[in-house]
């Protein structure tokens, strides 16, 4: 019979009334029929799977709304699937005739209902011989006593599900059974159903009511398409490999699936098959994990998927954000931007154009080459680095994917290809107190599951280890993922939401690898790790967060690497009450607070992140917060760069702080009511900057810790914190120990504000800079009633002064580069010590120094454009010797070295002042030279100037210098540091 004497349509009219069988001879024909009964899957394939009473859907339950890509492939893995339980048969090189004949073999069918050979199940159970088949016709099966299967079974309901129902307790004592279309329901005497003790049993196509199943090892389960319902569950003691696939658990009084102790050492007969079955599991190619129908999967997700690349230029930012209005000149009142200025500085206002037209002239001196000039220069190919480039950074790194972070943690990828212990693929877990629960030493693997509308998802505790690929974990009344007491494991490529708590929650020693998952759109933090848990969160997109997205307190200790947190309505990432972590390459951007917020003993790493377009401040330093903080670009925040509290103790160094709306880098008192009630509430006229995560915050970590102790206090977990607390000595061996906040190396540019605001009751170091281009003064020195240490910085073309000091405040600036900023170059008012500066260029005066009661100016070079180089105004008290001024435009009238009338108690001595020749003979320009220009500082070894300006290094001599010639005021920081 050729396939071509009839149209194909008309074939498939008539192929379609045959049965299974029949299909299959037919396509044993040739090619053509072969192809032709393939053809056939939307048709009668998808009939014959559907209308096999023992499975269902193949997408079922999770997504039954979606059809399969084979009906054929779907039935001929289920029909696999239900042939395990007869595999137990000793498998020799030489027996596939020998199995072929078993196959073949009659086996006994008996029948059980009123009026068949068998009313009672028991009955029938009596007389089966092995591999029997017993038909359990529609009725209720009950039975006073427990029932024991002593040989291989199959139990299959007649009819359609729910139809049979057995009120029996049934232990198996055979190698092997399978049970199918059948519902269970807990007898009066036990609310265990089946239990088995080391044989394998198979579950097709079941519904448990209330009932509970129990499988201790090395006894095994397979299960697929059942129902566990009205508080039934699934206990699995010390099971080597269980596999359970598409079922449904719902209404559980407590956790749907118990996985409890280590696997056992003895392996049955089953393990191999159902770990090869399940490595035949087939992975999803996408990273993205499987949406379910009406959940909130279907919100649109954020630009750039699991690849991160970002071009958004400084007026897109502003566009987007409204921010234009505030992008500049957006600062606190202070005296330095609405006081008076002085003449030099109003004489210049509206000349600074005019300050490159000056200074083309031979007599200007050349400071291009001082040591930090490689952070301005143009690169070998045209690019400007981004400490002198007007635009923002334009693209951030990119999340790496799941392949790539498995193959460079050799321990992650171990864990995603482990296949042990608990089992569980494509289940719903739904309306209900619990999910899954692990404890002592258990292990499971969970892929594809959906959890929602339960008070937790999963709950992993007591060193027991949980693989976690592809679930969906949502509503949530408490957090998603719970990880306590030592438990480990892979979480990777899940998506996480709309939990009443955190997504994950990681405490008392666990130590779980996070990575490329989705956690947004919590009604709390998305990550909370506290109680000296640990961690590794990697590449996860973390967003869409009403609290901090990444919460750290509590001695909890992770690393935090390579994620986007974003959109957050909180901090991006908050370090509180001794929390600690390696916090590095992340990308922080658009949070309404703080891109990372530090406080209350905070003591973090904080490295190489990009901290951007954040609706406050870049970095917050609170109260008593410490930490690292080197090597991140921050830039582009609405608040300030660094915000730093003065009773903190951070170090800073070698950051790109740029293109902020206020201050690069402030540090305010702690009793300062207008500055601290700002980042505790809201900016005075901005709604929602600056709140303070750690009131916020921390009453909601009390919170989920009263959830837990509620949920949880029945199995014995405290959540005594401070007891496991580290001392301050074993946290802080491994860092450089500072008693004073430390900014060093940073590159502090193109803010709309002062680079540098300091209005502080503690002291402060301030070493190796560079603070340019910013709109306001460079540094600005409002209050400092303990030492200010200015030393080695570059201090160049800001918006007004260079570095200004104010009444009552204590600065020594040593070896600074001051140059061509838009005001004068140094406004002092305070007490203290200018020493060994470089003052070149500016528009106002060189050295302005008024109203001081103990100042040295000694050993500087001053160049003005129009003002005096040194002026002394008023009554000061003081020493100013061995400067060399130079003489600026031939215009300029005023003295270089100017006293005001009556002033006795300033004594000068030993001042150079170099004017032009004036005879028209030519002489050689001036040089800064011996030394050269400052700062003398140099980048350290093996770091180019295209990367980060990380711990610019000072020489020792210059240190050594300055120690001595301070004299060590009440104990000077450069003797403690030295």
């Amino acid at each position: 019979m050729e396939v071509g004497s009839l149209p194909v349509e008309l074939w498939r009219v008539i192929l379609a009334y045959l049965p299974l069988p029949d299909l299959g001879r037919c396509c044993q024909v040739c090619r053509a029929w072969r192809e032709l009964i393939f053809s056939l899957d939307n048709t009668r394939w998808r009939q014959l799977c559907l209308g096999c009473p023992e499975c269902r859907h193949p997408n079922w339950p999770s997504q039954p709304h979606l059809e399969p890509p084979s009906w054929r492939e779907a039935l001929k893995q289920h029909a696999l699937a239900t042939r395990t339980w007869t595999r137990n048969g000793q498998e020799l090189q030489s027996s596939a005739c020998l199995l072929f004949f078993r196959r073949r073999k009659d086996r006994r069918v008996w029948h059980v209902g009123p009026g068949y050979e068998f009313e009672t199940l028991r009955g029938a159970l009596g007389v089966v011989g092995p591999y029997d088949r017993v038909f359990l016709h529609p009725g209720v099966y009950e039975e006073q006593a427990e029932v024991a299967l002593k040989v291989p079974v199959e139990l299959v309901g007649v009819g359609r599900l729910g139809e049979v129902a057995l009120l029996v307790c049934i232990e198996q004592q055979c190698p092997t059974a399978r049970l199918c279309n059948l519902v269970f329901m807990p007898p009066w005497f036990s609310t265990v159903v089946y239990k088995t003790s080391w044989g394998h049993v198979q579950l097709d196509n079941c519904n448990f009511e209330g009932a509970q199943l129990q499988i201790r090892g090395p006894g095994t389960c397979q299960a697929r398409f059942c129902s566990f319902s009205q508080g039934s569950s699934a206990h699995l003691l010390g099971v080597v490999l269980s596999l359970l696939d598409s079922c449904d658990f719902s209404g559980s009084d407590s956790a749907s699936v118990t996985v409890e102790g280590p696997p056992a050492s003895e392996r049955n007969w089953a393990c191999k098959h159902l770990a090869a079955l399940a490595r035949s599991f087939p992975s999803q190619s996408s990273s993205t994990p499987r949406g379910h129908e009406g959940s909130s999967n279907d919100k649109p997700e954020p630009p750039g998927g699991n690849v991160k690349k970002e071009n958004i230029s400084m007026e897109d930012w502003k566009r987007r954000t409204g921010g234009d209005a505030v992008c500049r000149g957006t600062v606190i009142e202070d005296p330095w931007s609405d006081g008076e200025h002085s003449d030099g500085e109003e004489e210049n206002q509206e000349g600074t154009n005019n300050t490159k037209k000056l200074f083309t002239l031979d007599y200007k001196i050349l400071y291009d080459h001082h040591g930090l000039s490689h952070l301005l220069k143009p690169r070998a190919d045209g690019s400007l680095p981004l400490a002198s480039s007007p635009d923002p950074p334009s693209v951030t790194p990119e999340p790496l994917t799941l392949q790539q972070e498995l193959d460079r943690d050799p321990e992650a990828q171990m864990l995603a290809s482990s296949i042990l212990g608990c089992i569980l693929r494509r289940c719903v877990f739904r309306d209900g107190k619990g999910g899954v629960h692990l404890s002592n030493y258990g292990q499971a693997r969970l892929e594809e599951n959906l959890f929602r509308s339960l008070n937790y998802a999963v709950r992993c505790i007591q060193h027991s280890t949980i693989v976690m690929l592809r679930n969906e974990v949502c509503e949530c009344r408490a957090s998603g993922v719970f990880l306590r007491l030592s438990a480990q494991g892979l979480i990777a490529e899940n998506n996480i939401h709309s939990n009443g708590e955190a997504g994950l929650d990681i405490r008392k020693g666990a130590n779980p690898i996070i990575l490329c998952n989705k956690i947004h759109s919590g009604l709390r933090s998305g990550v909370v790790v506290l109680g000296n848990g640990k961690g590794s969160v990697r590449s996860n997109l973390i967003y869409n967060n009403k609290e901090a997205g990444v919460y750290i307190l509590f001695s909890g200790n992770p690393v935090v690497s390579g994620n986007c947190i974003f959109q957050g309505q909180a901090a991006g990432i908050a370090i509180n009450e001794n929390g600690r972590g390696l916090i590095t390459e992340n990308v922080i951007r658009e949070n309404q607070w703080g891109g990372v917020d530090i406080r209350r003993g905070g003591d973090p790493i904080l490295k190489n992140n990009y901290i951007c377009y954040g609706y406050s401040d870049g970095v917050v330093v609170g109260e008593r917060g410490r930490g690292l903080i080197e090597g991140n670009h921050v830039y582009c925040n609405k608040g300030c760069g660094v915000w730093v509290m003065s009773s903190s103790l951070p170090q800073l160094l070698g950051n790109y702080i740029i293109h902020n709306c206020m201050y690069g880098l402030a540090v305010f008192c702690r009793k300062d009511p207008d500055n601290i009630e700002a980042r505790e509430g809201n900016w005075p006229g901005q709604e929602g900057i600056g709140g303070d995560v750690g009131n916020g915050e921390r009453r909601g970590v009390e919170g989920e810790a009263r959830e837990g102790q509620e949920n949880f206090n029945e199995e014995g977990e405290l959540f005594a914190w401070e007891s496991d607390l580290d001392s301050e000595d074993e946290r802080h061996s491994a860092r450089r120990s500072i008693s004073v906040a430390l900014m060093e190396g940073n590159c502090v540019s193109f803010n709309g504000a002062v680079g540098l605001y300091v209005k502080s009751s503690e002291a402060l170091n301030v070493f190796a800079n560079l603070m340019n281009r910013n709109c306001g003064p460079g540094v600005a020195v409002l209050q400092s009633t303990q030492l200010t240490r200015l030393v080695t910085n570059c201090i160049v073309e800001n918006g007004r002064g260079g570095v200004t000091v104010e009444k009552d405040c204590r600065v020594e600036l040593r070896g600074n580069g001051i140059y061509e900023n838009s005001g004068h170059g140094v406004r002092f008012s305070g007490s203290g010590q200018i020493v060994e500066n470089d003052v070149v260029s500016n528009c106002g005066y060189g050295i302005q120094v008024s109203a001081s009661t103990d100042i040295k100016v000694v050993r500087n070079r001053v160049q003005p454009a129009q003002g005096c180089g040194i002026a002394l105004l008023g009554p000061v008290k003081g020493v100013v010797h061995d400067n060399i001024l130079f003489q600026g435009h031939p215009e300029n009238k005023k003295p270089l070295l100017h006293t005001d009338a009556g002033n006795e108690t300033c004594v000068l001595r030993n001042n150079s002042i170099l004017r032009f020749n004036n005879s028209g003979a030519s002489s050689p320009p001036w040089v800064l030279e011996n030394p050269p220009p400052r700062p003398l500082a140099s980048s350290p070894t093996g770091l180019s100037s295209s990367q980060y300006p990380s711990r610019l290094g000072i020489s020792v001599t210059t240190r050594v210098g300055a120690a001595v010639e301070s004299g060590c005021h009440s104990g000077s920081m450069f003797c403690s540091i030295l």
